[in-house]
């Protein structure tokens, strides 16, 4: 059995999949905000309390809003900044007694879509996730790809490209730059493009409806939002060249987006034919926890495999 753990800003998700992939338990429970002594103690109960009524041991993998630095094993670039500067992993294993992996929580979607998702079977995959941030990660044969620096993957902090002349700079990001792809194909990117054009302020879901509505201005914004996608995605496919690229995040759920970004990308990718299939989820928001489950390949050795 494996279990998985997904550690969000206001709750902590935990599942256990059975070696098919099928779910035994679900559970959500509030994160305890801010307490960090508190998040890895909740962990540890729900882990004890699944075993329990499972009646079996499991192998356990989590993923964060952040990395694990590969210099001094603490936690970096946490949206939960109660983890920046923690070894997060290792307390975990101290109360669990077991080896614990930890994942960004971008890889762990890419590994749940590559492994029994809209991706499953495919030797290069892509996980791009378009949510209040975005995120993405790299699966190549089963495996999550981290990186030298433990940021494989992070295409939302590059700048947008081939940009027009009202696209720069581009809006000011967190990160300190300007132009940032995540401040233009976020789902906060696309609000705030629209709140611009129009002065109302509406979230993705009314956008889409407004446009399917016959509104002209969020009709524009989802063109544009789908133009700067294919943008940016053609930039990671003409250096990955993923065999699928998966789409997740509250932005993804707006109606024949991957087919419109595939239309696109003729013009953009440096090839003379795209085979690159563009995809949604197929999990939707538990890929994440799912693929913090698959963490420990099977046959490794540990308990519950």
């Amino acid at each position: 059995m494996r279990i998985g753990i997904d550690l969000g800003g206001t709750k902590i998700e935990i599942v256990a999949l059975d070696a098919a992939g099928a779910i035994r338990e679900r559970r959500r429970v509030p994160t305890p905000v801010g307490q960090y002594d508190a998040i890895v103690a909740e962990i540890a109960r729900l882990v004890r309390a699944c075993e329990a009524r499972l009646g079996e041991l499991a192998s356990v993998g989590i993923g964060i809003p952040g990395a694990e630095s590969p210099r001094t094993g603490l936690v970096m670039n946490a949206n939960s900044t109660v983890l920046i500067g923690r070894p997060f992993r290792q307390d975990l294993e101290r109360a669990l007694a077991r080896p614990v992996r930890l994942e960004n929580d971008a890889n762990c979607f890419a590994l749940s879509e590559a492994s029994d998702g809209a991706a499953a079977g495919a030797r290069c995959v892509f996980g791009a996730i378009l949510g209040t941030g975005v995120g993405g990660g790299i699966v190549i044969e089963g495996r999550v790809r981290r990186g030298r620096n433990a940021i494989a993957g992070e295409w939302g902090h590059n700048p947008l490209p081939w940009p027009s002349d009202d696209e720069r700079p581009g809006p000011a990001c967190y990160c300190g730059k300007f132009g940032c792809i995540e401040t233009f194909v976020s789902g906060t990117g696309l609000r705030a493009d629209y709140l611009r054009a129009s002065g109302i302020a509406a979230g993705g879901d009314a956008i889409a409806r407004a446009a399917a509505d016959g509104d002209e201005l969020a009709r524009a914004t989802l063109a544009r939002f789908v133009d700067r996608l294919a943008r940016s995605l053609a930039g990671v496919i003409d250096v990955l060249d993923p065999d699928v690229v998966v789409l997740g995040g509250g932005a993804s759920n707006i109606d024949g987006i991957a087919e419109a970004i595939e239309v696109r990308l003729g013009a953009h990718v440096f090839s003379d034919a795209i085979e690159t299939r563009i995809v949604r989820a197929l999990h939707g928001d538990s890929s994440g926890v799912r693929g913090a489950a698959w963490l420990w390949p099977a046959g490794d050795g540990r308990p519950g495999i």
